[in-house]
């Protein structure tokens, strides 16, 4: 991991003053740390019955996308209000100022089935919350979130439940 981890770029103040932002774009861009990044999380997930994988907008869809394939799982996506065809239900969480929402098809996943969310970053925690509020309400399994990088200063592994995530890399 030594190798993903020397490909993301810290770019500072970005989306604001005071963020350090963690890049991930030098990652996909690299055909091995790619394949080394979507190895290491089918190494940690092959076992555990997964059928579906549900990846958050929009750099979840990165990593979800080719997990769930290798997976031999179905793929779903939570996305934004108003982005989704069809319909939906909506969960709501909050933000340092204000508040998003998150929405699935109303057949993304369904009772019984076994749930991975997938995600970039890992920061608060509020999105990947909603997220696995969402499959909480359709009635699946929620086996655990996973994530390429978790910025362990913000908490959010403690909010969704340390034992339920899992991180490639930790800052």
């Amino acid at each position: 991991m030594e190798a993903v981890r020397a490909r993301i770029r810290d770019v500072p103040d970005f989306p604001q003053k005071g963020v350090v932002f963690k890049d991930i774009t030098p990652v996909l861009a690299d055909p091995a740390t790619f394949r080394e990044v979507i190895d290491a999380f089918v190494s940690r997930w092959k076992d555990e019955r997964i059928s579906k994988v549900v990846g958050i907008e929009s750099r979840g869809f990165l990593f979800a996308a080719p997990l769930a394939y290798a997976l031999g799982a179905g793929l779903t996506i939570a996305r934004k209000p108003g982005k989704l065809p069809w319909e939906t239900i909506r969960e709501v969480y909050s933000l340092e100022y204000g508040e998003n929402a998150l929405e699935l098809h109303i057949d993304a996943v369904k009772a019984g089935e076994r749930v991975l969310v997938v995600d970039d970053v890992l920061a608060t925690g509020g999105t990947a919350d909603a997220v696995g509020r969402l499959v909480a309400r359709q009635g699946a399994h929620l086996v655990a979130y996973s994530f390429l990088v978790e910025l362990g200063f913000l908490g959010g592994a403690k909010r969704l439940g340390r034992e339920h995530v899992h991180a490639l890399l930790s800052y």
